[in-house]
């Protein structure tokens, strides 16, 4: 049993700080490692990314495009997938296929902000299957196989 008295680090584990300004005996002391004068021999320089003058790196590399922070991430799923799932008894196609089932049968991660479908792949199944978006082909096999898809995407308003 292990008492608290006994506790210790493993060997070598905890290194103890260097304690510079320390005096001449300590071989940090005087100016600390830091050189003779300087901007590096202040306390609180920023020299990060400094280049002597030069134009810095990162100002010298071409900056494109934007970044949507608010734009939507969705669960990209191809229909192959889904007709892999049914085969394998993971999905069952009389019921209702949405996000949270797709979810529980391993065909995607995570649901993020939708499901997306994508038109890889054959489809002969009657599915009936919920989701954010579809693309033309896929909304097409779905349909021509005989089943229902349900598009979860706000319409937008059609100015007049």
């Amino acid at each position: 049993m292990v008492k608290l008295n006994e506790l210790a680090d493993n060997a070598g584990a905890h290194k103890k700080r260097m304690r510079v300004g320390r005096g001449p005996g300590s071989g940090k002391g005087k100016t600390a490692g830091r050189g003779v004068k300087g901007q590096t021999s202040r306390t609180g320089h920023g020299m990060n990314s400094f280049e002597g003058g030069q134009m810095p790196l990162h100002m010298r590399m071409p900056k494109r495009g934007f970044n949507n922070p608010g734009a939507l991430q969705f669960a990209e799923v191809n229909l192959w997938r889904i007709v892999k799932a049914i085969e394998a008894g993971r999905l069952d196609a009389s019921q209702p296929i949405t996000a949270a089932s797709l979810k529980a049968a391993g065909v995607i991660r995570r649901e993020r902000d939708g499901v997306k479908l994508l038109g890889d792949g054959e489809i002969s199944t009657k599915i009936t299957i919920t989701a954010y978006s579809a693309t033309t082909k896929a909304k097409a096999a779905i349909e021509a196989a005989g089943g229902v898809l349900t598009l979860t995407k706000p319409v937008a308003a059609v100015e007049g």
